[in-house]
């Protein structure tokens, strides 16, 4: 499928690894100029470089700011002032008892989570609702709908996401803006592979995945690992007009996690 997203110009947060990495790589491969993002000229430069390999370095471009940070959304406008999609991938997550989690814990895990998708969507959505079109997505998780006793305070922040993404989406009625969110499941990063090999120093890694799905996802119906790519896919699709009469959703995109009908 053609998603034309020829002379569409997108903004990616925390896109030089992971999920983030594989929606611009997507959104490049058809055909925007894409924006990435990371928190210094050391993890942004090598990203840029990859992908200005394989689509140019023009419609490559480079941000490097701590976009959880207050203010930085500022200076991105400043360099980029007009965005048409908006991808709100930026994100952390802990394991951590509730009763050990101090408050700034919960305040690192909002500002980079919650904060950093509002102030970006409070600086560039107003143009797009004034232009009549534009995309946000916010990039959520299944524990916005299932949360975790042992990640309370990224639960929280990840269904927080929800409700701004909805609440944005009804700004929109009249004009072609959409604002969604994306729930992926456990996806295939290097740091999650990492962590599940940590915790299963003697497994091959196959092994050490079934083991981590069989604990922690018995539920899933794909039983493995999401690619990034996959997660990218959807938010690719949700990003061109294909997907115009999509707006205020919350797609899951966790494998079948999640045993509800809606």
């Amino acid at each position: 499928m053609n998603l034309d997203l020829n002379h569409k110009t997108a903004l990616v947060s925390a896109s030089t690894s992971g999920i983030g990495f594989a929606i611009a790589d997507r959104l490049l491969r058809e055909g925007a100029t894409v924006i990435i993002n990371g928190r210094s000229e050391a993890t942004v430069a090598p990203a840029v470089a990859a992908l200005a390999d394989k689509y140019g370095a023009e419609r490559v471009l480079a941000l490097a700011t701590d976009l959880s940070v207050p203010g930085a959304e500022q200076q991105a406008a400043a360099k980029f002032p007009q965005i048409d999609i908006l991808v709100n991938n930026m994100g952390t997550y802990a394991l951590n008892d509730f009763f050990s989690t101090t408050d700034a814990d919960w305040q690192r895990m909002f500002e980079t989570n919650v904060w950093s998708g509002v102030r970006l969507a409070r600086t560039y959505m107003k143009a797009m609702l004034e232009r009549g079109h534009g995309r946000v997505i916010f990039i959520s998780s299944e524990v916005a709908l299932t949360p975790m006793a042992s990640m309370a305070h990224y639960s929280a922040s990840k269904a927080t996401q929800l409700s701004i993404s909805r609440s944005l989406a009804e700004l929109t009625k009249g004009t072609a803006v959409t604002v969604n969110a994306v729930l992926p499941g456990p996806t295939e990063t290097e740091s999650l592979k990492s962590f599940i090999q940590s915790v299963n120093p003697g497994l091959a890694y196959a092994d050490a995945e079934r083991k981590f799905m069989d604990e922690n996802r018995p539920s899933s119906l794909i039983y493995r690992l999401a690619k990034p790519a996959e997660v990218a896919n959807v938010v690719a699709f949700l990003s061109s007009e294909r997907a115009a009469v999509i707006n205020g959703a919350a797609i899951r995109a966790e494998g079948g996690t999640v045993q509800t009908i809606a």
